[in-house]
């Protein structure tokens, strides 16, 4: 199969979606790929790179579109990239539809077949997602830790403190792999932790992998109204899978938080879990509302891209391998891969075939299977 790679476009994204060792995979089993000149720059990756694995290097984004049958990205496409979709092209990326309705109805109108990365699941888990929640979680805190200093506009308090001055509260909204992550990140500085979820035994769990270092609370508007309100720095990690974030912090509740405090929108690919979130970029990443900073970059792991492109390279490589090798044949229900790629397809042929895609959006829903069938 013709694999192409485009360059990202999103601001500030350094990511690629395969490393040359990915492509090595690729060509050693067959396949021919494609990657746009300069593609991995941003990661550390040249084009010589690229042609020592065996790939063909091409200069256009439009070639590397209207020649690749399984179009592998990182991000989402973006307006501009709406029209080079092709029907039955196999896109497989970070699609995050159910805060998108245009993106939706691009993908939809060309016929081609949409996966995402963040609803493949295997055993119960979302492993495409994981690497990049393990890296934005991290990432969280250093970015409320920078948002808090007075010469960016926050209350000029440092997470850690330091002896016989208090540390910074942080307040986790979320006990996932992004939760968790921001919490290690934020004990690991010395800041007083808690993290708020409505599952008991994640509770249970966090509370014994923290040692009692960190406050657990179950979930309900009254924590969460008064954690936001004693908090320095909340990070939003809700995740819902393949749907809209909930809307955990409302405008209203802005008015008893901290001046200067700041939010974190981990969430904002999903539509963000603050009621006054919407998407910033790395070029300018905050602004405030009431008083309270919001940091909401929609694409955080890509400005680590040597570490998150690897990552994110380890986990999708055996489902590329799978669909590069069999196409919407891979799909195949009685294998843990098909399983995964079937929830992974939220899009195929005009349908939507993500429930969650569909209701978040008001579309008609088709199940995949049933879609595959047709």
């Amino acid at each position: 199969m013709q694999v192409g790679v485009p360059k990202e476009i999103k601001n500030h994204e350094y990511r690629v979606a395969l490393t040359p060792a990915g492509v090595h995979e690729l060509v050693n089993r067959g396949h021919d790929v494609m990657i746009q000149a300069s593609a991995g720059e941003g990661s550390g990756f040249s084009d010589q790179d690229y042609a020592q694995a065996g790939a063909s290097i091409v200069q256009t984004a439009e070639e590397v579109w209207a020649k690749a049958e399984l179009l592998v990205k990182v991000k989402e496409p973006i307006a501009k990239e709406y029209p080079l979709m092709r029907k039955g092209q196999l896109l497989f990326t970070y699609l995050h539809l159910a805060a998108d309705k245009a993106l939706t109805n691009g993908v939809v109108k060309t016929k081609s077949y949409g996966f995402a990365y963040e609803t493949l699941e295997s055993h119960g888990t979302l492993p495409l997602l994981v690497p990049m929640s393990e890296v934005a979680g991290r990432l969280a805190i250093e970015a409320a830790g920078e948002a808090m200093r007075r010469s960016k506009g926050g209350a000029g308090i440092l997470l850690g403190g330091v002896p016989g001055v208090p540390a910074g509260r942080v307040t986790v909204l979320g006990g996932g792999v992004v939760g968790t992550h921001a919490a290690r990140m934020a004990v690991g500085l010395g800041a007083e932790v808690t993290i708020v979820d409505r599952s008991i035994p994640r509770l249970r769990q966090l509370d014994e992998l923290f040692n009692g270092r960190v406050r657990t609370r179950y979930s309900t508007l009254e924590t969460i109204d008064h954690e936001i309100s004693i908090a320095d720095a909340v990070i939003g990690a809700v995740l819902i899978p393949g749907a809209s974030a909930p809307k955990l912090v409302t405008r209203e509740m802005l008015k008893r938080m901290k001046p200067g405090s700041v939010l974190v929108d981990v969430a904002i690919d999903q539509g963000g879990c603050f009621e006054t979130s919407h998407a910033t970029t790395h070029a300018e990443p905050t602004y405030v509302v009431d008083g309270i900073i919001h940091y909401c970059v929609a694409n955080m792991p890509g400005a680590v891209p040597q570490t998150s492109a690897a990552a994110l390279n380890n986990a999708t490589l055996p489902y590329g391998l799978a669909l590069a090798s069999k196409g919407t044949a891979a799909l195949d229900g009685s294998t843990e891969t098909g399983r995964g790629l079937l929830a992974g397809l939220n899009v195929h042929y005009g349908k939507v075939t993500s429930q969650a895609v569909a209701e978040s959006l008001g579309l008609d829903f088709v199940t995949p299977v049933s879609a595959l069938a047709a």
